[in-house]
């Protein structure tokens, strides 16, 4: 393992990031644009009482001014088989067509068939060098049975098991 000063070498801090495995995330906010979303594997657990969660979209997205100040957003967890689903949202903000999606409480777009969601108000958010930390407060929840869709090293990943 060879160290190294992280504000010096900034690509090899990304790399020793990409080690860590996540999962991939497709987060929802309702506009005056129509439905947006983002897909993102910046989601982590706060709290289990309360009920938070966070996620951290980058200030150089060009959807950031649709989740900054969001008052009610929506994580969808992804299943493995809907890599499909992250593509199309890290090409485009709307790209709602063709998917199973309703509209919940507050107009937040709901995706289904998702491993999970957590339907959220927003609790907090903190400046956090080139992205924000977003605190959701989770209002209600839903899971089922799967397996994950996994990011790890630049690519997607499966469970083995």
């Amino acid at each position: 393992m060879n160290g190294f000063d992280p504000a010096q070498d900034p690509r090899a801090y990304r790399d020793a990031l990409g080690s860590f495995a996540t999962g991939v995330t497709i987060v929802t906010v309702p506009s005056s644009d129509g439905p947006v979303g983002i897909a993102a594997n910046s989601f982590a657990s706060v709290s289990l009482d309360p009920p938070l969660v966070l996620w951290s979209p980058a200030k150089a997205s060009k959807r950031f001014d649709y989740f900054k100040d969001a008052p009610h957003f929506a994580v969808h967890v992804l299943d493995s088989h809907q890599r499909a689903i992250c593509d199309a949202f890290s090409r485009d903000k709307h790209a709602f067509d063709g998917l199973d999606w309703v509209t919940g409480d507050h107009d937040v777009p709901h995706i289904r068939g998702c491993l999970a969601r957590f339907e959220c108000t927003l609790d907090a958010a903190h400046d956090a060098g080139d992205h924000i930390i977003i605190v959701g407060r989770v209002n209600h929840a839903a899971f089922r049975d799967g397996q994950p869709l996994l990011f790890q090293g630049g690519r997607f990943v499966g469970i083995e098991g």
